[in-house]
C-alpha cells in the first residue's frame, strides 16, 4: 500500500465556503482518506512520499465531458469554416484516411495536452476506440469511451458492433479507469431505427449514451423538415431519453426542449469554444442550471477549438453567459462545479469531482506563485479568470503521479509530437498529390 500525502491550499469543492489555506490531503493507494488543515491526516499515518507547495492549490482534476481527442490530427486543418462544410467537405474525408495507430498516436497527444492542462478524465467519441483505450491506459488517466455511431454510408452495424466489443474488452480495464458508453452521432446522421437499436444495445448492456444533441441552426431546420419538430422532441419520442445520456452541445433549445431535458435527467456538455468558432450559437447555461440541468464542461475536438484547455473553457463559458445573461450570471464558483462535480454527474461517476475522504485521489495543483494571481482576493474568481493551463504543476490520478513539476511521467512528449507531425502531414499531402 502507497501512502501520498499533499500539503498547500486545498480546494476541494465541497461546498463555496470550504478552504484551507494551509491544508493537506491524505491518500492511501488510490483513495482520499482525509482533507484538512495541516496534520489532520489520521494519527498514525505515515507517508510513502510528500509532495508540498505552500503556495500551489490542491484542487480536484477537471473533468472534459465531450472531445475526440485523436482529432489532434487535424489541428489548424480546416479552420474557419461553417460545421456542415467542415465536417462533409474537409474533416470526414481526412478521417478517412486516419489509420489505427494515426488514432493511437493523436490520442497520446490529446493525453499530453490535458494532463499538462489539468484535465483527469475524459468523455471520449471516435473510431477505433480500442486504440483510444491503450493510449488511456497507457498514459494513466480516466476516460469514458464511446464508439461514434451512425448509418449514413456504409458500415453501419460494423461500427455498432464496434461498440459492443470496446465494452466486453475494455469496460472496468485499468483498475477501472475506463468505462464504455455507446456514441449515436448527432441525431442528423442516425435514422430512427438505428438510434432505437442502439438503445436496445445499451439497454441490455446497462450503459448510456453520448450523442451530439440541437447543435446547429442546420441539424434543427433538417430534424424540423424530416420530422416535424426538435431534435430534443425526436429523440424523446424514439424512447431515447430515459438511462445516463449525455447530450453534447444543447445550443438551439426550446422552452419544452429543457422542460424535456429535465424530466428525463439528461445531463449537458457544454462546449463555449467549439459552438464560438464554429458559429453554432451560444446554449442557454445559465436556465439550464436553474432548472437543475447537470452541465459539465467540454471542450470538443481539437480541429473545432483548436485546444484541449478547460481553464481556456472556464474563462470562456463564464463570459459568454455573462455577454448573454448579465454580469451576475454563471460566477466563478459555479463554473468550477462544471469543471469538476458536474463533469463527474455528468459522466456518472460517483467518486469523482470533489477531495473528500472516500473519493478516488484524481488531484491537480495550480502553482499560485506568479504575478497573475495576486492579489489573493478570491481563489476561485484566479482559478477561473486569471489561470493558465501552463500553470498546473502536479497532477495525479488513482494516486498516481501523472506530472511532477511539469514533467510527464507516463508519456514522451517529444516522441509522440514527432511522430503526430509525420503522420498528420503525410496524410494532408496525399489530398494535394
Amino acid at each position: 500500500m502507497k501512502k501520498l500525502l499533499l500539503r498547500g491550499m486545498v480546494l476541494p469543492m465541497t461546498a463555496p465556503d470550504h478552504f484551507f489555506a494551509d491544508g493537506e490531503i491524505a491518500i492511501q493507494d488510490d483513495v482520499i482518506v482525509s482533507v484538512g488543515a495541516r496534520k489532520s491526516a489520521p494519527a498514525g499515518f505515515i507517508p510513502d512520499e510528500v509532495i508540498e507547495y505552500p503556495n500551489d492549490v490542491f484542487m480536484p482534476g477537471l473533468i472534459n465531458t465531450h472531445t475526440h481527442a485523436a482529432m489532434t490530427f487535424l489541428r489548424g486543418y480546416a479552420d474557419d469554416l461553417p460545421l456542415m462544410q467542415w465536417l462533409e467537405s474537409k474533416i470526414w474525408p481526412y478521417e478517412d484516411k486516419m489509420s489505427d495507430e494515426d488514432i493511437y498516436w493523436g490520442t497520446l497527444l490529446a493525453l499530453c495536452e490535458m494532463i499538462r492542462s489539468g484535465t483527469t478524465t475524459m468523455l471520449d467519441m471516435y473510431m477505433s476506440m480500442n486504440q483510444v483505450a491503450e493510449a488511456v491506459l497507457q498514459a494513466g488517466t480516466r476516460a469514458v469511451l464511446s464508439r461514434g455511431l451512425m448509418d449514413v454510408g456504409p458500415n453501419a452495424e460494423l461500427r455498432l458492433q464496434e461498440n459492443v466489443d470496446l465494452l466486453r474488452q475494455y469496460q472496468g480495464a485499468g483498475e477501472g479507469r475506463i468505462t464504455v458508453m455507446f456514441g449515436p452521432h448527432a441525431p442528423f446522421t442516425c435514422s430512427g431505427e438505428y438510434l432505437r437499436r442502439i438503445k436496445k444495445e445499451a439497454d441490455r448492456h446497462g450503459v448510456g449514451l453520448h450523442i451530439h444533441v440541437a447543435e446547429t441552426l442546420d441539424e434543427i431546420h433538417i430534424i424540423k423538415e424530416q420530422q416535424g419538430k426538435t431534435p430534443v422532441q425526436w429523440l424523446e419520442e424514439l424512447g431515447l431519453f430515459g438511462g445516463h445520456v449525455v447530450a453534447a452541445h444543447c445550443v438551439h433549445l426550446t422552452d419544452e426542449d429543457i422542460a424535456i431535458l429535465k424530466r428525463n435527467q439528461v445531463c449537458v456538455a457544454h462546449n463555449p469554444e467549439s459552438n464560438m468558432k464554429l458559429n453554432s450559437g451560444t446554449a442557454r447555461i445559465t436556465e439550464l442550471l436553474k432548472q437543475g440541468i447537470t452541465v459539465g464542461l467540454g471542450t470538443d475536438g481539437a480541429s473545432s477549438n483548436n485546444d484541449l484547455n478547460l481553464f481556456g473553457e472556464m474563462r470562456t463559458a463564464a463570459y459568454q453567459q455573462k455577454l448573454v445573461a448579465g454580469p451576475t450570471a454563471l460566477p466563478a464558483y459555479e463554473v468550477l462545479e462544471m469543471a469538476t462535480v458536474g463533469g463527474a454527474k455528468t459522466l456518472a461517476l460517483s467518486r469523482l469531482g470533489r477531495l473528500a475522504p472516500g473519493y478516488q485521489a484524481d488531484i491537480i495543483s495550480v502553482n499560485m506563485e506568479q504575478p497573475h494571481f495576486y492579489p489573493r482576493h478570491s481563489i476561485p474568481a484566479h482559478l477561473v479568470y486569471s489561470a493558465l493551463a501552463s500553470d498546473v504543476r502536479t497532477v495525479v490520478v488513482a494516486g498516481k503521479v501523472l506530472m511532477a513539476e511539469r514533467r510527464l511521467t507516463t508519456l514522451e512528449e517529444k516522441q509522440i509530437c514527432q511522430e503526430v507531425e509525420r503522420r498528420a502531414k503525410g496524410i494532408a499531402q496525399s489530398f494535394t498529390g
